[in-house]
């Protein structure tokens, strides 16, 4: 089926993790995004010199900024969740944009559901086997203990910044937004009202969670489909 695919004009990717997790999550895109001619860079977001309680949004743009600008155009940013809301307020330096059950911009960030953060969100330390096969519940047993051995904590700053909204402008490129059937993190509606307000493809992903698009058992058939729509960009 992959070969199936031409060459696309996009040849390299930067993708951007999730609050609590790495450039790992991003395992099974970036071999099909291969298959398709298309170089991805995942790298892990870092904390501050301070450590992850100093660690700030701003801090978390600017490596990604850096890492997209280091990229030979043409290039596409892709982003799930936290690392959506970041290739949003970087998409200007982009030619093709893909937001997976992002984190949304202002005004949609005021929909989300209300939690307090600690300055440090012990993601890590309170992980549990149990906890993370909720959490993936689309996901096969090795990619459940794969995922619950490299779980990290995270900046309480940069999660509140987030929620608090951050300011977007709808990019000039063309956007594709992935939405879970179910994700009790971001509802799937705020991602349809986002990507009907930036005039942006909307793709349901058949998961059930909201990161099963990336560890899901359907996250290669579902990257294949990004491949296909950055093919036709």
């Amino acid at each position: 089926m992959l070969s199936s695919i031409g060459p696309s004009s996009i040849g390299r990717a930067l993708l951007l993790h999730g609050a609590g997790g790495g450039g790992w999550e991003w395992n099974a895109w970036r071999g099909v995004l291969a298959a398709s001619g298309i170089e991805a860079a995942t790298p892990d977001l870092q904390p501050a010199a301070g450590g992850l309680a100093r660690t700030t949004f701003d801090d978390y743009l600017s490596q990604a900024r850096s890492a997209l600008a280091a990229l030979p155009r043409p290039r596409a940013l892709v982003g799930a969740s936290l690392g959506g809301l970041l290739a949003m307020a970087c998409a200007d330096e982009a030619d093709a944009l893909v937001l997976v059950n992002p984190l949304p911009p202002l005004p949609w960030s005021t929909a989300l559901p209300a939690r307090d953060w600690p300055d440090v969100v012990p993601w890590r330390r309170d992980a549990r086997l149990a906890s993370t096969r909720r959490a993936l519940p689309d996901s096969d047993a090795a990619t459940v203990l794969f995922a619950f051995r490299r779980w990290r904590d995270e900046s309480g700053a940069v999660v509140r910044a987030a929620h608090a909204g951050i300011e977007a402008i709808r990019p000039a490129c063309p956007v594709l937004c992935i939405a879970s059937t179910q994700d009790e993190d971001v509802p799937p509606g705020l991602t349809r009202g986002l990507a009907a307000a930036w005039n942006a493809q909307l793709l349901q992903a058949p998961s059930e969670s909201h990161v099963g698009p990336l560890l899901g058992r359907g996250a290669p058939a579902l990257a294949l489909q990004v491949c296909t729509w950055l093919s036709a960009r």
